[in-house]
């Protein structure tokens, strides 16, 4: 079997073509990512449910919106939370936090079983995900030749952005190429 680039860290980007209603102008963030598979969550699924009507003690530490995001179709019962830890991580050091593992840069998994407490005055913003978005070994490689997603760099502020609504048209529009343009598609190509 061929090597995979590792993409942790990234994000996916849906297109435009992209027919999959699970993921229409979803933006992912690739938590792992080898030949084994792929997992990530989608940052701009917001639901109406609050974190504090899931989980009470991490409500006052959940960033605005203050509610439960979709990470995707997977295992919809499951809860997982990012969180991301100011300063300028150096990328050979383990986390030095208990409670949180670093995923990428200063972004990183919370354990949802610590005490809230134990990280309230290192997290710089937290994330609450139910489900997440996976890919069987070769099943990204695919998408992505098929012209599925566009691959581009995350930022810290992607994983508390307060307008997610606006996150797809936000992370085209920063890049510096021909991708700051399928900003401007429209929602519906047939009104155009």
């Amino acid at each position: 079997m061929a090597e995979v680039s590792s993409l942790t860290g990234r994000l996916l980007v849906a297109t435009p073509k992209l027919a999959d209603p699970n993921f229409d102008r979803a933006v992912v963030l690739l938590l792992d990512h080898d030949a084994e598979g792929t997992l990530g969550v989608v940052l701009n699924r917001p639901t109406p449910v609050g974190v504090g009507d899931v989980l009470e003690a991490w409500a006052g530490l959940a960033g605005v919106p203050q509610v439960v995001f979709q990470g995707g179709p997977v295992s919809l019962d499951s809860a997982l939370a990012l969180a991301v830890v100011p300063g300028e991580p150096r990328e050979d050091e383990g986390s030095g936090l208990l409670g949180w593992r670093r995923v990428h840069g200063a972004i990183g998994l919370v354990d949802l079983e610590a005490p809230p407490e134990l990280l309230a005055a290192e997290l710089g913003s937290l994330r609450i995900f139910a489900g997440y978005s996976g890919w069987g070994p070769g099943q990204l490689e695919k998408e992505l030749l098929d012209g599925a997603w566009y691959v581009v760099e995350s930022e810290p502020g992607d994983v508390s952005m307060p307008d997610p609504e606006r996150m797809w048209r936000s992370v085209l529009r920063r890049q510096r190429n021909e991708l700051a343009m399928v900003a401007t598609y429209p929602d519906d190509p047939s009104l155009n």
